[in-house]
C-alpha cells in the first residue's frame, strides 16, 4: 500500500495536490522529483540558486560579454588568479577559458574566526553568436580582469547606413 503522504509535496511553497493530480502518473513524477530536489539541496529546490549554479565548491568566474561593430570582448573576473595559469581556446565559435587559483598559504599568530577562500581548478566555455578571427584575437589581464577581444570576420561586420531625416 502507498502512504498518501508521500504523494503530496513537501515544498514550503504549499502546492497541494489535487484530486485529478493523484492519478496522472506526470504529477507523480513531477511530485518525486520536487521531493529528490529537495532531499538532494536541503529543502532548497534547484531554481531557488542563482544562476548559473556551480558545481559544490567548483570555482565557476563571472562572464561579461560585449558585441562591437567590429569584434566581441569578453570580460571574465579572475581576482586572485595567476595570468600564467589562464589558458584560452577558441574552436569555431566557442570560447573555452580554464585555469587554476591555487591555494598559497600564510600561517600567523592571529585570533581568526573565519577564513573563506576558493581554490582550485575552472573551466567555462561561451558559445559566440558568431564566427570570429582567431588569429587576430588578443587577451589582457589588469587587477583581477581579463578581457578578450575577438574580432569579427569582415563579412560579418554590418556597416551602419545613416539615414538622414528631412522636414516634410
Amino acid at each position: 500500500m502507498v502512504d498518501v503522504r508521500t504523494l503530496v509535496p513537501r515544498t514550503t511553497r504549499s502546492v497541494a495536490a489535487n484530486r485529478n493530480e493523484m492519478f496522472d502518473p506526470f504529477a507523480s513524477f513531477r511530485r518525486e522529483m520536487d521531493r529528490l530536489f529537495e532531499d538532494f539541496f536541503g529543502g532548497r529546490t534547484a531554481w531557488s540558486f542563482p544562476f548559473p549554479t556551480p558545481i559544490a565548491g567548483a570555482l565557476l568566474p563571472e562572464v561579461d560579454i560585449l558585441e562591437t561593430e567590429d569584434a566581441y570582448k569578453v570580460v571574465v573576473e579572475l581576482p586572485g588568479v595567476d595570468p600564467e595559469e589562464v589558458s584560452i581556446e577558441v574552436r569555431g565559435d566557442l570560447l573555452t577559458i580554464r585555469g587554476e587559483k591555487k591555494a598559497e598559504r600564510e600561517e600567523k599568530e592571529e585570533n581568526r574566526f573565519l577564513v573563506e577562500r576558493r581554490f582550485g581548478r575552472f573551466e567555462r566555455s561561451i558559445r559566440l553568436p558568431a564566427e570570429i578571427e582567431p588569429d587576430k584575437a588578443e587577451a589582457t589581464y589588469d587587477k583581477g580582469l581579463l578581457t578578450i577581444r575577438l574580432p569579427k570576420p569582415e563579412t560579418a561586420q554590418k556597416p551602419v547606413k545613416r539615414i538622414e531625416v528631412k522636414a516634410a
